[in-house]
């Protein structure tokens, strides 16, 4: 299928949902609504929200806020997570060390640590660019850290029989090993970057798009709810874009996927 065959698909499944949300929440069926507009709202409302909060300038100042907070956190958690990821993988016994404390650190609910976080380091953004960080940073760490592990062993072989030192190794061998499985993790990360970021400004802000969320929650408007969960969500798109352009750029080495069909 062509990419416009397959957006025009994609578009298709968010009319029909938002037509039957509409539907639902407007149109009583056996006697009353399916869906109550109080608990639900509807897309025209939503949509409305959203068209005056860019008309009037208000989103702007949230949506700046929350992108340095996402990017912050995004970058410091993926830098982190591949330097301690190639380490581990490159030196068993420290992984090996290490091992039960990773997976103890990670098993921690993050929204415990937002009041820690928010206590060592106050209302402003590091609170939530650090929530951010502690979600990117294992997601990437442990695909790093399995794609360098998975380089085979014969790679490795005949690279050292060809005369490459440790730096060539890393930057012919086990850095185009851990590309595919650091992009792979780096696509799930955009959305927890933004999610720490949010969080947090839900947890305590004074700006930010987890603010307008936690505000309009607390005024039972519905629509202003939804609103900002719909702008989230194209803020986590236009990203995760951002992140697969990087990608095709990087990755233009590998081969592409033969459909083995027929």
């Amino acid at each position: 299928m062509s990419r416009i065959g397959l957006v025009c698909l994609q578009l298709l499944v968010a009319v029909i949902a938002l037509a039957l949300w509409q539907f639902l929440a407007t149109v009583p069926l056996f006697g009353k609504v399916l869906l109550p507009p109080f608990f639900f709202s509807n897309p025209v409302d939503v949509g409305s929200q959203i068209v005056t909060w860019f008309v009037s300038g208000l989103i702007w100042k949230h949506l700046l806020i929350t992108l340095w907070e996402s990017i912050l956190a995004f970058a410091i958690g993926s830098a982190g997570g591949v330097m301690v990821g190639f380490w581990f993988a490159r030196q068993p016994l420290v992984a090996a060390v290490f091992d039960p404390y990773v997976k103890m650190v990670n098993a921690l609910p993050r929204v415990v640590l937002a009041p820690i976080f928010t206590l060592w380091l106050g209302l402003g953004i590091w609170s939530k660019v650090a929530l951010g960080v502690t979600l990117v940073f294992f997601i990437v760490f442990f695909n790093v850290y399995q794609g360098v592990k998975e380089v085979s062993q014969t790679i490795r072989d005949n690279g050292r029989m060809l005369g490459m030192g440790e730096h060539q190794l890393m930057r012919h061998v086990y850095w185009p090993s851990a590309l595919s499985w650091m992009f792979s993790s780096l696509h799930t990360s955009v959305g927890f970057a933004v999610v720490g970021a949010v969080v947090g400004e839900y947890l305590g802000s004074a700006a930010g798009l987890g603010y307008l969320i936690q505000q309009a929650e607390g005024v039972f408007d519905v629509a202003g709810v939804f609103a900002g969960m719909f702008v989230l969500s194209v803020f986590v798109i236009l990203i995760d874009v951002a992140v697969t352009l990087v990608e095709r750029r990087l990755l233009v080495w590998r081969p592409a996927a033969v459909d083995g069909r027929g």
